[in-house]
Order: C-alpha cells, then sequence, then structure tokens
C-alpha cells in the first residue's frame, strides 16, 4: 500500500494532493495489459472493447500523475512508474478476492479456492501422491482446488505475482532462499534416467563419468519445458566442458522415441530424461538384468549423481492461513522421513514395454540430507533429514 501511495500521490499540478477515483478495475485492466503484452490480447481476455480498455489506461494514468506504459506498434512495456504500480495492483486484487471469497463462504454463499500449479513432466508418482492429499485436505476443509498445468521457472512468478496460491515444481539450488512472499518445503531430490549405446565402453560397467558424457550428443530438453533444471545441469556439464550444450529432443513428449533415434545416430549419443528416480533409490536386480538392451541402448548411472533437482510445494504466504495450513500440512506428509520411503522410477515403469525391455522397480534408499522451513502465520518449522 505505502508503494501504491508513492505512486498515486502526485497528480499533475496538485503535488501532494490526494488521487481520486482510482478503481478496482482500473487496476485489473492495468494487470491485464501487463501479462498480456498488447491491447488487443488484454482486451479478448478481459471481455472488452480494445478502445475501452485503452480508454480506461488512459484514465488511470491520469489519475496516477504519471506515464505508466510505454506504447510501441510491438507491444506495451511498463515504465519505471508502472512496474511498481504493478506489484501493488497485484497484491491488491489478491487481498480483495481472498476477502470477498472469506466472505462469502462466512456467509455460507461460497467456497474458499486453491488455485495450484502442477508443471508437466513431475515424476507420476510425486504429482499424483501430491494432488491426492491436497484434494483430500482441500475436501475435509470445504475447499475448493483449481488445477492449472503450466511449466513453472526458477522463481515461481506466477505464485510470486499471484497468478497462482501454490505449486509443485523444481527448486533453485537448496530452494530456501525463495524471494519474499514465498514459503517453500522441500519433498526430496530426484536424479534423471541415462540411455548410451550398448557398444560405448561405459555399457559393461553400468556408470558414466561427466567427462563421457560431455563427449556425445545428449538429448534433453527443450529449456523452456524446464529451465531451472536445465540451466542447473548445463552448469555442471559445462564445468568438465566449456563448449557443451544439450541437444533438443525429436520428440518432446515421447521417450522411446528420442531413445530410438539416439541409437541409430550417426556419433556417440545420450539420452537424460527429466528428475523421475528419488536420490539413494537401491537396484533391486543385478546390474547386468537391468542392462537391457532396447534399441541398440542401455541404461547407465553417472558417476557421484552430479545432476540432481529437489522438488518441493511452494506457497504464498500471502494466503490466509487456513489455506497455508493445508499446503503445509500436504507437503509435511510428503517429505521423506525415513530410509524406506521413495518415489520409485514410474517414469521408465509406464515406457518400458515400448522400449522393448523390462526396467526393474527400485527399492526404497537412503535419503539426502534436506532442509527445509515453513511459516504458517506466526509458525515455523524447521527440519533437518540426514542420510
Amino acid at each position: 500500500m505505502r508503494q501504491l501511495e508513492a505512486v498515486v500521490a502526485q497528480p499533475p499540478g496538485s503535488a501532494g494532493s490526494t488521487p481520486q477515483n482510482v478503481e478496482l478495475r482500473h487496476l485489473r485492466y492495468f494487470v491485464a495489459v501487463a501479462d498480456a503484452g498488447t491491447f488487443t490480447e488484454a482486451a479478448e481476455r478481459m471481455f472488452i472493447a480494445q478502445p475501452t480498455l485503452s480508454q480506461q489506461l488512459r484514465r488511470l494514468e491520469d489519475i496516477v500523475g504519471a506515464q505508466l506504459l510505454y506504447r510501441r506498434r510491438e507491444g506495451v512495456r511498463l515504465t519505471t512508474a508502472g512496474s511498481v504500480l504493478l506489484e501493488t495492483s497485484r497484491a491488491i486484487l489478491s487481498l480483495v478476492d481472498h476477502g470477498v471469497s472469506q466472505t462469502r463462504q462466512a456467509a455460507g454463499l461460497g467456497r474458499q479456492r486453491l488455485r495450484v500449479v502442477m508443471p508437466p513432466r513431475l515424476p507420476d508418482a510425486l504429482a499424483v501422491e501430491t494432488a491426492s492429499r491436497l484434494m483430500s485436505a482441500a475436501a475435509a476443509a470445504n475447499v475448493d482446488v483449481t488445477w492449472v498445468e503450466v511449466p513453472l521457472d526458477n522463481e515461481f512468478s506466477l505464485i510470486h505475482q499471484r497468478k497462482a496460491d501454490a505449486g509443485l515444481g523444481w527448486l533453485p539450488g537448496a530452494g530456501e532462499d525463495l524471494p519474499a512472499p514465498l514459503d517453500v518445503m522441500s519433498l526430496g531430490e530426484f536424479e534423471p534416467v541415462l540411455w548410451i549405446p550398448s557398444w560405448h565402453p561405459a555399457a559393461g560397467r553400468g556408470t558414466l563419468t561427466v567427462e563421457e558424457l560431455t563427449r556425445m550428443t545428449v538429448v534433453y530438453g527443450p529449456r523452456r519445458a524446464e529451465a531451472g533444471t536445465y540451466d542447473r545441469w548445463s552448469g555442471v556439464l559445462r564445468a568438465a566442458d566449456p563448449g557443451f550444450a544439450f541437444t533438443d529432443p525429436p520428440f518432446r513428449h515421447s521417450l522411446p522415441m528420442s531413445v530410438a533415434f539416439a541409437g541409430n545416430a550417426s556419433r556417440p549419443t545420450a539420452v537424460l530424461t527429466s528428475p523421475c528416480i528419488a536420490m539413494g533409490s537401491a537396484k533391486a536386480a543385478a546390474r547386468e538384468q537391468q542392462l537391457t538392451h532396447a534399441y541398440d541402448m542401455v541404461e547407465v548411472s553417472l558417476e557421484r549423481h552430479p545432476l540432481v533437482a529437489t522438488a518441493g510445494l511452494v506457497w504464498n504466504t500471502d494466503l490466509p492461513r487456513p489455506l497455508q495450513q493445508i499446503l503445509f500440512d500436504v507437503a509435511d506428509g510428503l517429505r521423506p522421513r525415513s530410509p524406506r520411503m521413495s518415489w520409485g522410477r514410474d517414469l521408465l515403469l509406464a515406457h518400458a514395454d515400448m522400449l522393448g525391455g523390462a526396467v526393474q522397480a527400485a527399492d526404497p534408499g537412503h535419503t539426502g540430507q534436506h532442509r527445509e522451513r515453513a511459516h504458517v502465520g506466526t509458525q515455523a518449522l524447521s527440519a533437518v533429514q540426514r542420510a
């Protein structure tokens, strides 16, 4: 609110006077234009005529006393004042929406709602268990859940900008330093599956070094699907070879096709999956049984496990306390707690028959060291789990 006051406190010709007639619809229109990037798309989203939208934004700028948008042929861009007002507008609209929701619920006219982002390419077992627990907890609390299936960036911008309330995704680094007003509980570390040609020297021993991997074409991506993990893993491999770069898969949604193409490539080619195996999962069968041939490709492990990603449930601390408590309880029930807990290898099991080989299910192993924090109102929890 202080930021909003700072922006709107000096309309033209009346320095220091109080702005009049700023309405919620002005803020909603402004946020819509900023998000869409053009007046045309914003007007379509808001179901109003474009000239009316443009007129209302001009009106808002007159009230504020500052230009909020640079209008260009290719679209709009926020001014410095516009960036300040955008952040505050999101906060105001979020508080109003939640306030109305709570009021309606108190009057018996409606239920509170959680908007939860569930990105594609998450391990199925993790996504299903999280969704199941959340739906159960929300139903018990008389709360509706709206699911959004879109990728989450490294900053969890959708949640930070209040376009969603919570999300399940891959955390940056240790996952403890997300910007306010975000809170997080980590749900364990995961690593990818790696496939290489059966004739490669590493196939016989079942492990591959980072240096060996960087000398191959590595199929993984595209970056837009999991930018944070993509960039972190690129950094690990570029430390061994500064010129290293991933190659996008020929078919984004088909692991069997990527493996088949790699098996027939003219140069040594590896296929790297998204994070899908819980760290520390023990092998359930002998190594030679696991290296089942599929399109002349075999599964191997990277020595020292340098490529990992930490899954976490993230939410906005501006949420009403009861909604935060639901998310906290769900995440607390999902955290790895013992050496016997593992999410399994659901991704490869789903494709085993298509790949022409049987993928052995992994027994639970040990969990790595994690540190989680979460705050619900004035409550705080810090826990450390060691291997």
